[in-house]
């Protein structure tokens, strides 16, 4: 009985998630860029749901956790040239992303920085 009561615990214990949440950082600095991070993130098996902030650069994600690793996310939004803290995209997938979105580029961040500032000043 008690060793039936154990793998009964021990088996809810290591049970995976099928409506895991996380978040983590990616680097982007558009609409371009979060339709392009937010398109990786779903593609990925497993991923239900991924919504990326423009403002803030986290990617929110629901996914099964018996389909899918969180690594598998990470690599996917890497694989199409967006950098995130666990992977960072190749010189290939970062030059494949349109010009307005370099976000490794000091003066195009500064760019999207005086377009959002604009934007602001103008109640838009």
């Amino acid at each position: 009985m008690l060793i039936c009561i154990s793998l009964f615990i021990g088996t809810f214990a290591f049970a995976q998630d099928k409506n895991a949440k996380a978040a983590f950082q990616v680097d982007g600095v558009c609409g371009m860029c979060k339709e392009r991070i937010e398109k990786a993130a779903i593609r990925t098996k497993g991923v239900k749901s991924a919504t990326w902030d423009v403002h803030t650069h986290y990617l929110s994600v629901i996914y099964d956790e018996r389909k899918a690793k969180l690594e598998d996310i990470h690599q996917s939004v890497a694989d199409v040239g967006h950098d995130t803290k666990m992977v960072t995209a190749t010189e290939e997938a970062y030059n494949s992303v349109h010009d307005c979105c370099r976000y490794r580029d000091d003066e195009i961040k500064k760019d999207h920085e005086r377009n959002k500032e604009d934007q602001d000043d103008d109640g838009s």
